[in-house]
């Protein structure tokens, strides 16, 4: 089993004809309503692929929080990790111009608020990989307290730090780092983290006991390394719509292809896969009729 351990937030997506500067306006051309939140985002597309699935969350008691519930359900992922709480569920306010560049605005609500004694630990035990992203850790750092404390008691841990966790730099994530397996950032956030050169940022995450390293590098592809091997993998050809959960697809692609028992560049073509895909679709969720085999036949 894959359980996901991140914020759960309901994009509220917005197709406009620009992305304003300051002081600048633009004109909304239409609203969409997507359950959304990177590790929830990745733990969708594992559930729609066929993998056992499980999420530790925290929701609001309104209807953004029945909406993420029942997103889940409907996908067949347990969601006896998800915490019911009071107060407001998250909400991303996410800007789409025509060329499916992003801007994004995020209430985290209840999601910051995640205290250890709220876990449900037989998720954690019943799970081969935990897959954790950030948190925007400005109402208080509860949910990354947690987050260390489960990958302390995790079988394996996989991990997008997200600009949030970037931003702490090595020695704010360093603890997190350490118990991670699977380290999955994108070109900036490796580099924020570590200070130095991503490539050079590699060895580092090597260094400190991560076993692959995935670092994501937009149109370029991705590059995956596991200590022994490296090498980058293209991307496939795709016509972006929306792209929005880019990120998380690949993750989910990726994941698969190691419980699949695939190796680290096969699964890196699967994840490049399934992100090509993705983009060509609204929704950071949008992915019924995706065969992430199709990647490697």
């Amino acid at each position: 089993m894959i359980a996901g351990f991140g914020a759960l937030n309901l994009d509220k997506i917005y197709l406009v004809d620009k992305i304003p500067a300051k002081d600048e306006e633009g004109f909304v051309i239409d609203v969409n309503l997507h359950p959304g939140g990177s590790a929830a985002n990745t733990i969708a597309g594992l559930a729609t692929f066929g993998v056992k699935t499980a999420f530790i969350g925290k929701i609001g008691s309104d209807e953004e929080g029945r909406i993420l519930v029942r997103d889940f359900e409907d996908r067949g992922a347990d969601t006896s990790g998800i915490v019911r709480a009071e107060g407001r569920s998250g909400v991303a306010m996410i800007f789409v111009d025509r060329e499916g560049e992003r801007a994004i605005l995020v209430d985290p609500g209840v999601n910051d608020t995640i205290k250890e004694d709220e876990i449900n630990w037989n998720v954690v035990e019943g799970a081969d990989i935990i897959h954790m992203t950030s948190f925007i850790c400005r109402v208080s750092n509860d949910s990354f307290k947690s987050q260390i404390e489960v990958a302390r008691n995790a079988e394996r841990i996989s991990l997008d730090p997200g600009m949030p966790y970037a931003e702490k730099g090595l020695k704010g994530l360093e603890k997190l780092l350490k118990e991670t397996a699977i380290f999955l950032p994108n070109r900036k956030e490796i580099e924020m983290i570590f200070g130095i050169e991503w490539r050079e940022a590699v060895i580092e995450a090597h260094s400190l006991g991560i076993e692959i390293v995935a670092v994501k590098l937009g149109k370029e592809g991705c590059f995956v390394s596991d200590g022994k091997r490296e090498e980058f993998v293209k991307i496939f050809p795709s016509k972006p719509v929306d792209t929005t959960g880019a990120g998380d697809a690949f993750n989910a692609g990726f994941l698969y292809g190691l419980q699949r028992n695939r190796d680290v560049v096969e699964s890196a073509k699967i994840g490049n896969y399934v992100a090509s895909r993705l983009i060509e679709r609204v929704g950071a969720r949008s992915y019924g009729g995706i065969d992430p085999e199709s990647a490697v036949r």
